[in-house]
């Protein structure tokens, strides 16, 4: 497959966007407003297990995979005790947290388990996998793995990705704990 940018292989974006973005951009983080930060905390880094990595005083905390500055911004400025936005009106559909691999997202399924999360659904889309859970605050969450691009779905003429969603063989992922030695993921 063509990377994206190819000439010849930008047609069904090429009227939409006749002068694209540099290809290296990409989200760097995401700011949730939350009505409890510490019940957000709980959640965030004790159930998904990101890192704390600083706070403004009490009401917005900043978190991490790996040390980064942040991923995540959880703040109360505008929304302590405040509750989740209707149904039906505009906003954030959901923030999709990449994982590296197939067993990593494994275990992020492992932990919501754990913890009692219920998911709101489990898909394959052919170039993913992603498991779609509603945080504490109602803020819809997408927890996804990419397949490799060589795996990924031949597209329809004239796109430039392929995707389905299909169910997502959940008892197939969380096989991926289950190594050649059984051993669970660092950190468990």
């Amino acid at each position: 497959m063509a990377e994206p940018g190819e000439a010849g292989e930008r047609a069904a974006g090429s009227a939409l966007t006749p002068n694209p973005i540099d290809p290296g951009v990409d989200i760097g983080h995401v700011h949730l407003k939350v009505a409890d930060l510490e019940r957000s905390l709980a959640f965030y880094c004790g159930v998904l297990g990101f890192e704390l990595m600083g706070r403004y005083g009490t009401e917005a905390a900043f978190i991490s995979a790996g040390g980064y500055h942040h991923h995540i911004g959880l703040n109360t400025w505008e929304s302590k005790g405040g509750s989740p936005p209707p149904a039906g009106h505009t906003g954030l559909f959901h923030a999709a947290i990449r994982y590296p691999s197939r067993r990593s997202l494994a275990d992020a399924l492992r932990r919501l388990g754990a913890a009692g999360v219920a998911l709101d659904g489990a898909s394959d889309h052919g170039v993913s996998e992603a498991l779609y859970l509603t945080d504490p605050d109602g803020n819809g969450l997408e927890l996804y793995c990419d397949r490799p691009r060589e795996a990924w779905p031949q597209p329809a003429p004239g796109d430039q990705v392929g995707m389905f969603t299909k169910p997502l063989d959940v008892e197939s992922l969380l096989a991926e704990l289950q190594g050649g030695d059984g051993a669970r993921p660092e950190g468990d």
